[in-house]
């Protein structure tokens, strides 16, 4: 799929000296720029959910089990 993005002068020369480096184009650079930020997005919001009961004082499963309890009122 094709798009069209607009980058400031200074990332384009940047991004030409890196693609020359390289031996890549700029279609190619910029693809791998989105798959690694993706990559690192998706890893960062599953580190952010691991750990994330640690430091409570209350059981973990003691507390689903009352959560649960309400709703067979």
């Amino acid at each position: 799929m094709r798009t069209i993005i607009e980058l400031p002068r200074e990332q384009i020369e940047a991004l030409d000296d890196e693609c020359r480096r390289e031996g890549i184009s700029r279609a190619e650079a910029v693809r791998r720029a989105v798959a690694e930020h993706l990559r690192r997005y998706s890893e960062s919001a599953a580190r952010g959910a691991f750990g994330v009961w640690r430091g409570r004082r209350v059981d973990g499963l003691k507390y689903q089990e009352t959560l649960r309890r309400e709703w067979r009122r």
